[in-house]
């Protein structure tokens, strides 16, 4: 399964692309000006000074990366933020970057980009045509349908009905064709059911299913865990070392940077995060929860299961009451109780609910393998409270209002006895278990094929093939831009 490859298809859809971006002004960024933003052209590093960091502008695909300064415009440095310890409770360091200042306010955003410009620069997709559905339990989906509209491409958002307000009112104002499926974020099955109900309906629909294209994994693969990388040797103290990476499996595009970063950290301990309410990994489990980002009840096509050491299973309550101590006023006044300044209180709102879940994972992660000072672990705060206010408004209708004793009770009994429960260390027999799962939906449903499968496991060069392919995909692009040729 080594010739894994991407070749031109169709020379007169990859010339309509062309045409067409020549017309409306859009060039491409390349993976590695994503992944070192400060080599974008300086020429349209001073445009976006002039760019709304959310507005539907072409410039803002160059927004694609971890390093957008919210106050200036400009590329500035890597967005982060370390968990102090009187939060965490644990020796160890606890430092995740920042989604919210991507477009769309989601690092999603970067896993559709990953997806969806191989296929406009190789001709498998014709933007007069073809219409780019986008399967998603949250974020993917917003994602796709921004680039979409940058790419003057029409967006197809499938996401299940039970997903935050915020979302459909925001994809309905960016004008996306929206099919809301039944159930909540666990009903994976069903956004599935509805793209083969499109595909069967007609050829005008591509689908970008996040959890089986590997543009997602490689991206995260290429530029999240190369600014992992370039933050730790900022932030690295003597003797430190990176000890962990934490995140949501969701559709394993994310937790691609755990295997750029094995290549760095041998020892490092990479630890897919799910919820407990809908245990796949943990226990080959099912059910529904309440940790939006997060896709369940399958094990994505795209997870090098192989790479993954550890899995964290997380009640969905918690990251939903941590959410409200974060951001009530009650909450902050406790918080600040314990000694957290003015600057990082201010910045907590930047933990969405899975980002809230990554950082309990991490906390676990730390107490089962007793990490000290010098151990460092990384995770991802995916997006900010800014996607779900109405999270917040529904608690406090049905909990009442938050006070300061409940934010006493929450801190303590959340994070502080947060415990080693629900955690798993995998061995490779435990490991080839999560990996036999994806037969059941990729080759019973999803027409795979058992060689492949097997070669995900058995074949050492599967996933360097498959990662290596963006330097291919990079000159592609350049040759696209250089064809666009803008003034």
């Amino acid at each position: 399964m080594n010739n894994w490859s991407w070749q031109i298809e169709n020379k007169e859809y990859l010339k309509k692309t062309i045409e067409r971006c020549k017309k409306q002004k859009i060039l491409l960024p390349k993976f590695s000006e994503m992944k070192n933003p400060e080599t974008i052209p300086q020429k349209i590093q001073n445009k976006l000074q002039n760019v709304g960091m959310q507005e539907t502008n072409p410039f803002n695909l160059f927004r694609i990366n971890w390093n957008n300064d919210s106050k200036t415009g400009k590329i500035g440095g890597i967005n982060f933020l370390e968990i102090p310890k009187e939060i965490s409770g644990v020796k160890a360091r606890i430092i995740g970057l920042i989604g919210k200042f991507f477009p769309t306010g989601a690092h999603k955003v970067g896993a559709s980009y990953g997806c969806l410009a191989p296929y406009l620069v190789t001709g498998k997709f014709n933007p007069e045509y073809h219409k780019a559905v986008w399967p998603s339990t949250g974020n993917y989906c917003r994602g796709g349908i921004f680039n979409s509209r940058l790419l003057s491409v029409h967006g197809v958002a499938i996401l299940p009905e039970e997903m935050s307000k915020e979302r459909f009112d925001w994809l309905k104002e960016m004008g996306a064709e929206i099919y809301a499926t039944p159930g909540c974020e666990s009903n994976v099955k069903e956004i599935y059911d509805k793209c083969h109900e499109l595909e069967r309906k007609s050829d005008e629909y591509i689908i970008f299913n996040q959890f089986d294209q590997f543009g997602n994994a490689i991206w995260h693969y290429t530029v999240t865990g190369h600014t992992i990388e370039k933050l730790f040797n900022q932030l690295k103290k003597e003797n430190q070392r990176v000890s962990g990476y934490v995140s949501a499996t969701g559709s394993a595009g994310t937790i691609g940077a755990g295997d750029y970063l094995r290549e760095l950290y041998p020892q490092i301990k990479v630890v897919a995060s799910e919820a407990l309410q809908c245990p796949t990994l943990l226990m080959n489990g099912y059910g529904g929860h309440r940790i939006e980002g997060i896709g369940d009840k399958h094990v994505p096509w795209i997870h090098n299961v192989k790479n993954t050491d550890a899995v964290a299973a997380i009640n969905d309550e918690d990251p939903l009451k941590i959410l409200r101590l974060f951001n009530e006023p009650e909450g902050q006044k406790y918080l600040k109780q314990l000694g957290i300044d003015d600057t990082t209180l201010s910045k907590l709102s930047w933990l969405g609910i899975s980002g809230i879940s990554n950082m309990l994972s991490a906390v676990k992660l730390a107490k089962h393998f007793e990490m000290n000072e010098n151990d460092v672990i990384f995770t991802i705060f995916t997006d900010s409270v800014e996607l779900y206010n109405s999270r917040l408004e529904e608690m406090n209708q049905t909990w009442g209002k938050y006070s300061l004793h409940q934010a006493e009770i929450d801190w303590y009994s959340i994070i502080q006895r947060q415990g080693i429960d629900y955690f798993a260390e995998l061995n490779y027999q435990e490991k080839k278990r999560i990996h036999n799962l994806k037969y059941f939906t990729w080759v019973e449903q999803q027409c795979k094929t058992v060689e492949e499968l097997n070669a995900q496991w058995y074949d050492e060069n599967y996933w360097k093939v498959r990662f290596e392919i963006v330097k291919y995909w990079d000159e592609l692009i350049d040759d696209f831009n250089k064809q666009v040729a803008l003034d």
